[in-house]
């Protein structure tokens, strides 16, 4: 997974860096894509890493095998559902290679620190303590990105975005939770201040089928200062 930088995909047409987004040092060397289910992270994850020719880091989010049954019943699968993502998230991050001096360098979907989020959202009183168990003796101290793009938008988007995706068991998520979803990464990223943050308003933002989209995104990183920033930009002056 790690042995070598993402190429574009045939067929695909090629994202241009532009002269703002220098291949140096000083780019984010580690960075972190996150957000909602349906907001679009794993694809501009996928973007980013081409763009910024680093490897490609994504959580296992298909291959959970108690998800199906979580959104049919969430109560009565929250448990197992919740601890099977902390297992793997913890070992996927644990196999990072990591650089004492200059830490890792890649692009994820996923930071490991939000699930917590969905635990405290999904689990009981008691399955929670549980949870926090395992948690400490699993978890590892994870790298430290250098950036984290988080990117928003309202539950009514993100329920679109999920039925033009046509996953079928996900067409069962209701309102309710990704409303529950969306006010748990808001309250989460309110008070983050584990790496600098780009929140980027992704309502109306296409990156992966609009280059100039992602192409004003690149460039935003690049000028970017201080620990947090926000990207609002109107799409159709992009």
């Amino acid at each position: 997974m790690f042995d070598g930088p993402i190429q574009p995909s045939r067929g695909a047409s090629p994202i241009v860096l532009s002269k703002a987004v220098p291949q140096t040092p000083e780019q984010p060397r580690y960075l972190v894509v996150e957000g909602p289910i349906g907001v679009g992270k794993t694809t501009l994850a996928q973007q980013l890493a081409e763009a910024l020719r680093r490897p490609l880091l994504l959580e296992p989010v298909q291959t959970n095998p108690f998800l199906r049954q979580f959104y049919q019943s969430r109560r009565a699968n929250a448990l197992q559902t919740q601890l099977f993502f902390l297992l793997n998230r913890a070992r996927i991050i644990s196999d990072v290679p990591h650089d004492d001096l200059v830490g890792p360098q890649l692009v994820a979907d996923f930071l490991l620190e939000k699930d917590r989020l969905f635990a405290r959202l999904n689990l009981n009183k008691h399955e929670f303590e549980l949870y926090e168990q395992l948690h400490d003796a699993v978890a590892p101290d994870p790298p430290r990105p250098d950036l984290v793009i988080y990117l928003q938008a309202p539950a009514e988007v993100l329920r679109r975005r999920i039925r033009r995706r046509g996953i079928v068991f996900e067409q069962r998520i209701e309102e309710r939770y990704l409303n529950a979803v969306v006010n748990a990464y808001t309250r989460f990223f309110h008070s983050y201040d584990q790496a600098p943050l780009l929140v980027v308003n992704a309502a109306e933002i296409d990156f992966a089928n609009n280059h100039s989209h992602l192409q004003a995104l690149l460039d935003q990183i690049a000028t970017m200062e201080g620990s947090r920033s926000y990207f609002n930009p109107n799409p159709t002056l992009l």
